[in-house]
């Protein structure tokens, strides 16, 4: 109990120190540059405390929990030794993660509500519905896919570069024949599935994974998911675009 509250109050000071720069940054600019009085200074003194506690809580639950179950979950596959059923459950924990993000949710969201403004779709709660939840789905199939694609890297040892590069120019390519409303959406969804739920336990996955193996480094390959978790779903999106 003592080691767990000293590890929440290391975890509450490297938050108090993150956020510290931006506070001042905010104020130096408020005071100096704009030379105006902050607006609302409980609110923001209140908003302040919360982002703290969340950012907190969060560090400390991923410390605690996501990290150690992930790893633990990684080298159980490893020891059982079955490729299909780590394939299997690395696309379920991609697709998963990705599917619950909450920044993907509000992404696809704003996105189904410009294309109803725009003549895109139809302006009906149910067809920007349909069209949301579309363009999660596939989201979160790329990032399963995706995943997949990066174990079995780790399992054969291949050089991430090769897939990355090779990504982008697939990526540079479909660009260039993609509906222009698309593509903002596209490489935005690249970033908003890699955020709070999906980094920790892909990371705490590759790693573990990394560890498990004969011959394989954590540094060197259990690293990396995390970029194919980015660029597949800009591929997926660009292609949903075009085709559907």
């Amino acid at each position: 109990m003592k080691s767990t509250l000293l590890k929440l109050i290391r975890s509450l000071l490297g938050s108090v120190r993150d956020l510290l720069p931006i506070v001042l940054v905010i104020l130096f600019f408020q005071s100096f540059v704009l030379q105006q009085a902050l607006p609302n200074v409980a609110q923001l003194l209140l908003g302040i405390l919360f982002v703290t506690l969340g950012l907190t809580f969060f560090i400390h639950g991923l410390e605690q929990g996501l990290f150690p179950i992930g790893e633990s979950m990684a080298h159980a596959f490893a020891r059982k030794g079955s490729v299909f059923w780590l394939a299997l459950f690395a696309f379920c924990l991609g697709f998963g993660t990705t599917i619950a993000e909450p920044a993907l949710i509000a992404v696809a969201a704003e996105a189904a509500s410009v294309a109803a403004n725009g003549a895109i779709i139809g302006s009906s709660e149910a067809a920007q519905a349909q069209y949301a939840t579309g363009l999660r789905l596939t989201v979160a199939f790329s990032v399963g896919l995706a995943i997949v694609m990066g174990v079995i890297r780790i399992l054969k040892g291949w050089p991430i570069h090769w897939f990355i590069i090779s990504g982008y120019l697939l990526v540079v390519v479909m660009t260039a024949f993609a509906p222009q409303e698309i593509i903002g959406i596209a490489y935005d969804s690249g970033g908003v599935t890699t955020s709070t739920i999906t980094v920790p336990l892909v990371t705490a996955l590759g790693v573990g994974l990394a560890s498990s193996i004969k011959g394989r480094n954590p540094m060197i390959d259990g690293f990396g998911l995390i970029a194919f978790a980015s660029l597949t779903p800009i591929i997926f999106v660009l292609a949903y675009g075009m085709f559907i």
